[in-house]
C-alpha cells in the first residue's frame, strides 16, 4: 500500500502519512502455541466503522484456551486468527477522531428475536472479536463499528479501558446471581474475573464474600480485594472451610469462575438450599459435571454466563466512582512484538492480568 501524500494546510509542504497508518502490525495465532507477528496492509473502515489505533489488550482466559488447546469446546481454530477482545484504543479519523475508547468486542445484529428481547449477548448472528472470521485487537490498527466504541473518561488509562470488558462480564454475572442485600457470596476461582466479582458483589450489597483459588498469589489478591475468607481448594480442610464460612447455613449465591468440575462441585456444596449457582468459568472440554443429587436436594437454580449485555456505562461508573479497582489487576505489560512471551506468561498463570500494548511497537 502506498503512503498517502497530502499538503500541509499551513505551509503547503507535502506530508507523507507515516508507515504505521498504511501498514499494520498483527499477532496471529496459527495453531497451538504458534503466534506469529507480521506486517499486513492496514484495514480501511467501511460505512459505520471507525479506525482504532489499539493501545491496550488484556489476555483473557478464553484467549489462553485458544492458545494452549487450539479452541474452546467444539469451536476450533479454522484459520490463522488475530485474538484479543479486551481492548481500548484511540480513534483515528471520522467523527470520533482522537477520542480514547473502550471497544465492545461483541457486534450483535439488533434484528433477531434475542436482540429484540433484550439479550444481545445471545444474538443468533453475533460477531465477536478474535472468534470465527473476525480478527480481534492484537494488531496496531483495527476497524470496528463506531456504535460499539465507548469514550473513556479522562481519569481512566488505556489499560483501565481494556479492563472494562472483563469487568462487564463480572457485572453481568452478578446480575444473573440476583444477590440479596446483605447476602453471603462465594466466588470459586480468583483469576481476574473472580477478583472483579468480589468487588462487584460488594458493590451489589453482599455482606460477606468467600473466595477460593489454588494459587497463593491469587488468594492474596482475593483478600486484598475484599474477600472475608480465602481458601485453598487443594487443602485438606477445604470442605470444612466451606461449611464454616456460613456456620453451615450456606451461601446465598455461588459464582464458579474456574472452569473446572471440582469448582462446580464446591459451588454446589457451599450454596444454601434454594440458592443460585452462576457458572462463569470456561472448561477445557465441551462437557461439565456437577453433583446432581446434592443440587436436586437443595433445589438449586443454575445460571450460565454468556459474555455480557450492554453494561459498559455501568462498568465505567463503577471504576470512576471508586467502587471497583481494575488498575491493580494489571501486573504484566508487553509490546505486540513480544506477544508470544506475553501468552506464555499468562498461560503459566503468573501475576494477575497480562496486557499487550500494540501501539507501543
Amino acid at each position: 500500500m502506498e503512503a498517502l501524500v497530502v499538503p500541509d494546510p499551513a505551509t503547503g509542504t507535502p506530508l507523507v502519512d507515516p508507515p504505521p497508518r498504511s501498514m499494520n502490525t498483527v499477532a496471529r495465532l496459527h495453531g497451538v502455541r504458534d503466534i506469529r507477528v507480521a506486517t499486513e496492509p492496514a484495514p480501511v473502515p467501511g460505512p459505520g466503522e471507525s479506525l482504532v489505533e489499539v493501545t491496550a489488550v488484556g489476555l483473557c482466559g478464553s484467549d489462553l484456551h485458544w492458545y494452549a488447546e487450539g479452541g474452546i469446546g467444539d469451536a476450533r481454530i479454522a484459520h490463522p486468527i488475530v485474538g484479543g477482545h479486551e481492548m481500548a484504543g484511540v480513534v483515528r479519523g471520522g467523527p470520533l477522531d482522537g477520542v480514547r475508547v473502550a471497544v465492545d468486542p461483541a457486534i450483535p445484529c439488533h434484528r433477531c428475536d434475542m436482540c429484540r428481547a433484550g439479550h444481545p449477548n445471545l444474538c443468533r448472528e453475533i460477531v465477536f472479536a478474535g472468534h470465527g472470521l473476525r480478527d480481534g485487537g492484537l494488531q496496531r490498527y483495527l476497524t470496528w463499528p463506531t456504535e460499539r466504541l465507548h469514550p473513556l473518561p479522562p481519569g481512566l488509562t488505556d489499560a483501565d479501558g481494556a479492563m472494562l470488558e472483563p469487568l462487564g462480564v463480572a457485572v453481568h454475572a452478578v446480575d444473573l446471581g440476583h444477590i440479596p442485600l446483605g447476602a453471603d457470596v462465594a466466588v470459586l476461582g480468583a483469576g481476574p474475573i473472580g477478583l472483579l466479582l468480589i468487588q462487584v458483589a460488594r458493590a451489589a450489597g453482599a455482606a460477606r464474600v468467600l473466595a477460593t483459588d489454588p494459587l497463593p498469589h491469587r488468594r492474596d489478591a482475593a483478600a486484598a480485594y475484599g474477600a472475608d475468607v480465602v481458601l485453598d481448594p487443594q487443602a485438606g480442610d477445604f470442605t470444612a472451610g466451606l461449611a464454616a464460612f456460613t456456620e453451615g447455613r450456606g451461601a446465598d449465591v455461588a459464582f464458579e469462575i474456574a472452569g473446572t468440575d471440582p469448582a462446580i462441585a464446591a459451588a454446589v456444596e457451599v450454596v444454601r438450599p434454594g440458592g443460585r449457582v452462576v457458572l462463569g468459568g470456561i472448561p477445557s472440554t465441551d462437557q461439565s459435571a456437577f453433583p446432581a443429587a446434592a443440587a436436586r436436594r437443595k433445589g438449586l437454580t443454575f445460571a450460565m454466563v454468556r459474555r455480557m449485555k450492554e453494561v459498559y456505562p455501568r462498568a465505567t461508573a463503577l471504576v470512576t466512582g471508586g467502587r471497583v479497582d481494575v488498575r491493580a489487576l494489571v501486573t504484566h505489560r508487553y509490546a505486540l512484538t513480544d506477544a508470544a512471551e506475553a501468552f506464555a506468561v499468562a498461560n503459566a498463570r503468573k501475576g494477575l492480568k497480562v496486557v499487550i500494548e500494540p501501539a507501543g511497537v
